[in-house]
């Protein structure tokens, strides 16, 4: 067990926005293993930054001593969760749920612990079998309409007269609550982990329980990810969500997403993901406000982030790629340091006998779009804002061969501060 109480440390870190009964669960906690469990709606075939919240605390309940199990919405799923959205969401069928679950396993493995008690169960396996008529009489009797219709994530809905909200979505938290007292039933799960806005799904499961006369269980939730706007984090300035697979979002882009924080927002999200105790912490915040412009706080939660989610050496990876971005030199990179730009800034490809015969300077930043003509090129070298492998070149007469590959097959070209292209030379 942790030195500091549990719920404590989840508190001080900023992971409690709400719980149920919080003396009993504290001293719950601290008197014996628990089982508790999040849950990971199937909608995508990856989960993306804001599930990390309720993943992280799962993840600290189970390095202090607890059980977690992960629980995939196979079965919920088809539904769809209302909480938080202004409208009906578009049903999916069970092969496409079938590939995002096996999806969201894969991820999940990377954040737990299964070989020392970690569980992942998918509801399909308790709902499928069940009979309509006798879940609506033992279960569906238990919550009153005015329970549920009270819930915000509800109410909003049904005041919404255009919208509105079905009943297939209106069940969706009587489901939920079935799961909690189902997992307390079958693996002595006492407490459900989830963000802010599944708050009244999981009281439902706690009230669930007590209506069924059996053994208390509780309900934690953390904070949604906000960004200094208030907005919902997890979405780029243009709109593109940060996905935790590789393939939808790659390391490199998600190691700039953490540290593009704003100074306002590092030492909230540090203590939120760090695995570092708290008084460690609150050093690296100290550093970082006296000397801001070194960006020690970003840097430091870039690279764990990027560390938990995708492994050592993709975030070597993406740190060598991040220095590169920012003017850093080539010397001692590979092929392998530069590909995660790839699928960032924009790319072309050469012959190796075009790049050994001479390729014009002028010509290659006309091809690459980073002048837009050979006179625009000319004044760029001139003015001295071009640069091949973040080497600034003088000569608008320079001609690049072989000897001005940056890596065994690589060339980043820079006109500006911010306008890059890779060739790659093939």
């Amino acid at each position: 067990m942790s030195e500091m109480p549990i719920v404590d440390d989840l508190s001080a870190r900023g992971l409690v926005y709400d719980v149920t009964n919080r003396e009993e669960l504290s001293a719950l906690s601290a008197g014996q293993s628990i089982t508790l469990y999040a849950g990971y709606d199937p909608t995508s075939s990856s989960l993306h930054v804001g599930n990390l919240v309720p993943t992280i605390i799962l993840s600290r309940m189970q390095k202090a001593g607890h059980r977690p199990i992960a629980v995939l919405g196979g079965a919920t799923g088809m539904i769809g969760d209302p909480s938080g959205k202004s409208d009906e969401r578009q049903l999916l069928d069970s092969d496409t749920l079938e590939a995002n679950c096996a999806g969201i396993r894969k991820q999940l493995e990377r954040f737990f612990d299964f070989e020392a008690g970690a569980l992942m169960v998918n509801n399909a396996d308790w709902f499928t079998p069940l009979r309509y008529i006798e879940f609506l009489r033992d279960i569906g009797k238990l919550l009153t309409i005015n329970y549920m219709i009270a819930k915000d994530s509800v109410r909003s809905r049904l005041e919404d007269r255009e919208q509105g909200i079905s009943y297939t979505e209106f069940s969706y938290m009587l489901l939920q609550a079935y799961d909690f007292v189902h997992l307390a039933e079958t693996h002595g799960c006492r407490l459900q982990v989830g963000g802010s806005d599944q708050w009244g799904n999981i009281t439902a499961g706690v009230e669930l329980q007590r209506k069924l006369g059996r053994t208390p269980i509780y309900g934690l939730v953390g904070p949604l990810l906000l960004d200094a706007s208030g907005e919902k984090m997890g979405k780029t300035a243009s709109g593109m969500r940060i996905w935790l697979d590789p393939d939808q979002t790659s390391p490199y882009a998600f190691y700039q997403y953490w540290l593009n924080r704003t100074d306002d927002e590092v030492e909230r999200f540090l203590k939120i993901f760090s695995p570092k105790p708290l008084d460690e912490i609150a050093n690296i915040t100290k550093s970082h406000r006296e000397a801001p412009h070194e960006r020690i706080g970003q840097r430091t939660l870039a690279e764990e982030m990027t560390l938990w989610v995708h492994g050592k050496e993709a975030t070597r990876g993406a740190i060598a790629a991040s220095e590169v971005m920012f003017g850093g030199s080539l010397e001692h990179l590979k092929d392998a340091d530069l590909k995660p730009l790839l699928a960032d800034i924009p790319s072309s490809s050469i012959s190796r006998d075009t790049l050994s015969a001479g390729i014009e300077l002028i010509d290659l930043l006309t091809q690459t779009n980073l002048a837009k003509s050979k006179g625009n090129a000319r004044r760029l070298v001139k003015s001295g804002g071009v640069y091949v492998n973040n080497l600034r070149i003088a000569d608008p007469n320079a001609t690049l061969t072989t000897a001005d590959l940056g890596t065994e097959s690589m060339i980043i070209l820079r006109a500006g501060k911010k306008k890059y292209h890779l060739i790659s030379v093939s």
